[in-house]
């Protein structure tokens, strides 16, 4: 699949990264209004931030950006969080609750099913394959879904988030150590917040994999923007920043590829 980056390491860790596409095939992009062409949900520069930090890793990417089709949510349409504000499968809105398409371009349910066969289905057949490939090499496999969000987006949580967010939902996706060897990363990370299960607990796919019974770990990372870049349009890269959360982000993956069952 042209639209998927894969590349296979030999370490117990996988990493997924399902937002940082930003391509769009034609006939979609063509029905999206300005708003959706901007782009704005985007988890920018997240694959470069994560880029050669430790070796032996695994990565799985999609370039194709969320608003075709989200691959980080319930390909059955369910909410991820009922109750509150979010966008779904096939988004018709931004993060800010504003509409993407063009008026009478939304997808109805015939475009949404042919995205989830084309872009959605393949990116998952992918991210299995490989999480099983690492877990027959060593019993077991972590998967560390990697994500990033402005900080301050009043439609989806009040206030300012924190910069790191890790997402176990509730503690029932990956091995109480894994999820402790991240929250002491973050918590000896000097200047930066962090919190766990807050506003973001893991999102379809940390859920969906996470099963630590059968030695399938997954985590989430969500991470505030504005740790890393500017939180406006161009989204510009800052590389002094991005430069000293890149070496916490190191610490992190360096303990979870070291963390053994026991």
């Amino acid at each position: 699949m042209s639209f998927l980056e894969i590349s296979q390491g030999d370490s117990p860790l996988v990493l997924g990264l399902p937002h940082t596409g930003t391509e769009l095939p034609d006939d979609i992009a063509s029905r999206l209004n300005e708003t959706g062409l901007a782009l704005a949900d985007t988890d920018w520069h997240v694959h470069k931030l994560y880029e050669g930090l430790v070796p032996g890793v695994t990565t799985v990417r999609t370039r194709i950006h969320r608003y075709a089709i989200d691959v980080n949510r319930d390909p059955k349409g369910v909410s991820l969080y009922p109750g509150q504000n979010t966008t779904g499968l096939c988004p018709l809105t931004d993060f800010n609750g504003i509409e993407i398409y063009r008026s009478g371009s939304a997808p109805d349910e015939v475009d949404v099913e042919i995205r989830r066969q084309t872009y959605h289905a393949p990116y998952h057949a992918a991210l299995s394959a490989e999480l099983d490939r690492v877990k027959a090499m060593h019993g077991f496999v972590i998967l560390y879904d990697c994500h990033s969000i402005r900080s301050k987006i009043p439609f989806l949580f009040d206030g300012t988030l924190p910069v790191f967010n890790i997402g176990t939902n509730g503690g029932t996706t990956c091995h109480n150590q894994i999820a402790g060897r991240v929250i002491d990363c973050c918590t000896q990370a000097a200047d930066y917040s962090s919190v766990v299960d807050g506003r973001f607990k893991g999102g379809w796919t940390t859920r969906h994999y996470g099963r630590p019974a059968d030695g399938l770990h997954a985590i989430q990372m969500e991470l505030a923007q504005c740790s890393y870049m500017q939180e406006r349009a161009p989204w510009t890269y800052d590389p002094e920043k991005a430069d000293r959360l890149r070496a916490h982000l190191k610490t992190i993956l360096e303990a979870l590829i070291e963390w053994r069952p026991s």
